[in-house]
């Protein structure tokens, strides 16, 4: 019964494509079909309503079918991809799971059951209500992974509106396990649209798939973005049908943004806003070249609190299994983020929990990002605060460089580069070379670095 106006709808879109996979559509007759099906399996396995369930797989169309399913059965739902595989025992043991259901390359589902019985006051609520829910674990880049816990028949009003939504083809790029991923495929399916699916997320695999199935929207991080220029994989495909690419998940560089406007002008930037607890903010740029944006709709109330946003929504989560709340009093999220106002648009700097804080001096990552990027020797860097002995806090840049210098070289040129871009505490104190910076699970820069060869480049 939770499911019933996506299904009304499917009906309704019939045989349009609801997903490609493997390069193959599955309609949403297909879809209907297979949701009937995970019923008759769910029901071979005995998972009842209330069950705690581990969703291991990608978008596939099955994996999407027994989603739609254990919603339908009000069960606790926990999407797992493989890049949380090096984390699968902690996840199972804090989503307290009573099954997972795994889905393999070639979508074929296979059960494990496990004797445990909930007891978390959260899960226990959800279970009592007979909703489903839904258990999303970030990606633990700045730390402990954290298990959010949703009320899914809440966050499924968002999409049951009326308001008309076209239906795009929209990339299957942010994983399944992600809030972002989730809102993806809910948005999409919701509106009559088409999720493709990749099997890998290279840029050439990315670039190919857009020209292949006339992908229409692009969701995507910064940090694939960069990727994307620094591979020049726009050069080799059709990227003519292509209107749309919605970039979040991370603070986003000037020096990135003004790139793709150049290359790209005559495809739409969009910057969303959100978060595993709070859901996915609609929103608006001020421009495609602008860093500034404002928040749309009514499902969503925020206020800036001492330079930090926080947000009130029906759609946050209930809380955490396995962290503090951040909760006020009079329930506003605390979002950690740093924000700058101008008028009703406001500009992200990044995680509080990321600020570098020099004798009192205060800067943000990013700062000084954007202004390294702009050197011609650089072309991709990132930059975080680390302890030190005598000052307390240090600035450390890990560098990928354009063309071979001796370090001693770059660190001049960077000292005179940034002299009258930035304050001198905030020109970094220590850099680290690399041949290619890594980045997290999801595709987020990682601002701890590892492997640098330091003060040397060959």
């Amino acid at each position: 019964m939770h499911t019933c106006f996506l299904l009304e709808r499917f009906k309704e879109y019939g045989s349009n494509d609801a997903i490609i996979w493997k390069n193959k559509a599955y309609s949403y007759e297909q879809l209907l079909d297979g949701f009937e099906h995970s019923k008759v399996f769910l029901d071979s396995h005995q998972i009842q309503a209330g069950s705690i369930v581990v969703l291991e797989g990608d978008f596939t169309p099955k994996t999407l079918a027994l989603m739609l399913a254990l919603i339908d059965r009000a069960c606790l739902i926990v999407p797992l991809t493989s890049g949380m595989k090096s984390r699968e025992l902690d996840v199972y043991e804090i989503a307290q799971a009573q099954f997972v259901i795994a889905i393999d390359a070639e979508d074929q589902a296979t059960v494990q059951s496990f004797p445990t019985t909930p007891t978390h006051e959260l899960l226990l609520a959800i279970q009592e209500q007979k909703h489903p829910g839904l258990i999303l674990f970030s990606s633990g880049s700045t730390g402990k992974s954290k298990a959010t816990v949703h009320n899914f028949s809440v966050m499924l009003k968002k999409f049951s509106t009326n308001r008309k939504r076209a239906g795009k083809r929209m990339m299957g790029f942010l994983f399944f396990d992600h809030i972002g991923g989730i809102n993806t495929l809910l948005s999409t399916l919701a509106s009559g649209g088409c999720i493709v699916t990749l099997q890998d997320r290279s840029p050439d695999e990315v670039c190919a798939s857009i020209a292949k199935h006339n992908v229409q929207v692009l969701p995507a991080s910064p940090t694939f973005l960069n990727l994307l220029l620094l591979s020049e994989a726009y050069k080799r495909h059709d990227l003519s049908s292509l209107e749309l690419i919605n970039y979040g998940t991370e603070a986003m560089t000037e020096h990135t943004l003004a790139h793709m406007n150049r290359i790209l002008p005559q495809i739409k930037l969009l910057q969303s806003y959100g978060m595993s607890e709070i859901g996915i903010i609609r929103s608006s740029s001020q421009s495609s070249n602008s860093l500034w944006m404002k928040f749309k709709g009514e499902d969503y109330e925020t206020r800036i609190v001492d330079g930090l946003l926080e947000v009130k929504s029906e759609f946050t989560m209930l809380g955490y299994l396995n962290a503090e709340s951040r909760f006020t009093n009079d329930g506003w999220y605390r979002t950690g983020d740093a924000v700058e106002c101008n008028g009703e648009y406001i500009r992200i700097l990044g995680r509080q929990s990321e600020m570098i804080n020099i004798g009192g001096e205060k800067i943000y990552p990013i700062e000084i990002e954007n202004v390294l990027l702009e050197m011609e020797e650089v072309v991709d860097v990132s930059v975080c605060g680390e302890k030190h002995i005598i000052t307390g806090t240090m600035i450390t840049a890990t560098i990928q460089l354009n063309y071979d210098m001796p370090a001693a070289e770059f660190r001049k040129r960077m000292r005179t580069f940034c002299k009258d871009r930035l304050p001198s505490w905030g020109i970094p104190q220590k850099c680290l070379f690399v041949q290619e910076l890594t980045f997290g699970n999801r595709l987020k820069k990682k601002r701890v670095q590892s492997g640098g060869e330091k003060n040397v480049f060959k």
